[in-house]
């Protein structure tokens, strides 16, 4: 019961620090930038793609696949309907193809470019991309997007062709819709799984990356079957005239974004739930800037017990004056106190109660420890290796400001009695 009551306050503290970095970091603005610069990517890829099929409409004159997905294309993608809102022409030039080439290549560097920004946020680190790769991704990212999606729609149109014209039976049929849906979904995932698991400069556990990448692209294919089922195309047309396929466009990639950088944001915090839930534990007992919603999610100490948990009778020694060791130790129960050499003999130099951290100088300084820790009473402390220690600080502001506080209260007291 411990152990589910343990599961069910990370998956709390995981919602809570993901959306809480999602607001901070304003990721709602970063998703309607990413959504203006897909929409102008869209657009020269919608006349290559006119371009493309009439291609095909020539190709399709002396070959029978040709002319089938040529059918599959029309029938599927509803390029009329497109062509008559005036999202694609219906001739276009090689000019013109070769225009909208550039013009993609040129708008798909201002996209990938929009989320990396985005990424930089979710995933802050203190170095940056080189700029010779900065540069070069998108030459990388936009072809390998292409094929995936140029053999997800050769597969679906041909696929949902082979149902339409009735050329098996219903169970077949069924099959291959499935088999249809699987293709979509998989080309999806295969493009959030590489903006997921590469973008990020420290890249995330691949399980992690993949099994986010799966929850977005769930959540896009909801969201996108909520489009479908409730927002048509004639609304916005009625609405805002000949702009209306534009707007909705617009709206479900803003929306599209949102899910997207929810998500990664969500792989990132992950990572972190254990430092922000260090953080609350730290501040709650100093009484420091923690919400009554922040001591729900976070009031229960027992996950981290049993993490970080160690455990010392009255009279043991936790640290040693002279070892190498760098373990900080936050006094969950009980209370130590405080020991150094001088002279030949040992000076006492306070106590510390719950809720007192120790034990950071070795790492801040850099040296071996400065004094003796023993038990006084029976005691439950958190030990926190140097990395952990680390990451509550780069995390926490208020954390880092107490720790360099009592640091320096140590140190003046360290002085005072090796002076005495």
């Amino acid at each position: 019961m411990s152990v589910l009551r343990n599961q069910l306050d990370w998956l709390l503290q995981v919602i809570f620090t993901t959306l809480r970095l999602y607001t901070r970091n304003g990721l709602a603005n970063h998703a309607a930038a990413t959504a203006f610069y897909f929409l102008l990517s869209a657009t020269p890829l919608l006349l290559l793609l006119s371009y493309a099929t009439q291609w095909l409409a020539n190709l399709a004159e002396t070959s029978v696949p040709a002319t089938i997905l040529l059918a599959a294309l029309y029938e599927h993608y509803h390029l009329d309907t497109l062509a008559e809102m005036g999202f694609i022409p219906r001739r276009a030039m090689l000019g013109a193809g070769g225009i909208g080439l550039v013009t993609l290549l040129l708008f798909s560097r201002k996209l990938v470019y929009a989320i990396e920004k985005a990424f930089a946020v979710i995933f802050p680190e203190d170095e940056k991309r080189r700029f010779v790769v900065s540069w070069t991704l998108p030459l990388v990212i936009i072809p390998i997007a292409f094929v995936l999606v140029g053999v997800a729609v050769v597969l679906r149109g041909a696929l949902g062709y082979l149902v339409a014209i009735e050329l098996l039976g219903p169970a077949r049929a069924l099959l291959l819709n499935a088999l249809n849906l699987l293709v979509v979904l998989g080309t999806v995932w295969t493009l959030v799984l590489i903006a997921y698991w590469r973008l990020p400069l420290t890249h995330p556990r691949f399980r992690q990356a993949a099994a986010l990448a799966l929850l977005a692209t769930l959540s896009l294919y909801l969201l996108f079957v909520f489009f479908d089922r409730f927002f048509q195309i004639d609304q916005y047309r009625s609405v805002y005239g000949a702009l209306g396929g534009v707007v909705l466009v617009l709206i479900a990639a803003y929306f599209a974004f949102l899910a997207f950088y929810l998500w990664a944001q969500c792989l990132y915090a992950l990572s972190k739930v254990d430092v922000a839930a260090l953080e609350k534990l730290f501040l709650s007992t100093s009484g420091e800037g923690v919400s009554r919603l922040e001591g729900y999610v976070f009031g229960r100490a027992d996950r981290l017990l049993v993490k970080y948990g160690q455990r010392y009778a009255a009279g043991e020694t936790i640290i040693r004056e002279g070892d190498s060791s760098q373990t900080a130790y936050f006094l969950y129960s009980g209370r130590v106190g405080l020991f150094k050499q001088s002279n030949g003999v040992q000076v006492r130099l306070g106590e510390l109660g719950e809720g007192d951290l120790f034990g950071e100088m070795a790492y801040l300084l850099g040296e071996r420890r400065t004094a003796t820790v023993v038990a006084q009473t029976d005691v439950v402390v958190l030990a926190l290796p140097p990395e952990t220690l680390e990451e509550l600080m780069r995390y926490s502001a208020p954390l880092s400001r107490r720790i360099i506080t009592a640091l320096s209260q140590r140190l003046m007291r360290m002085n005072q009695a090796a002076g005495g």
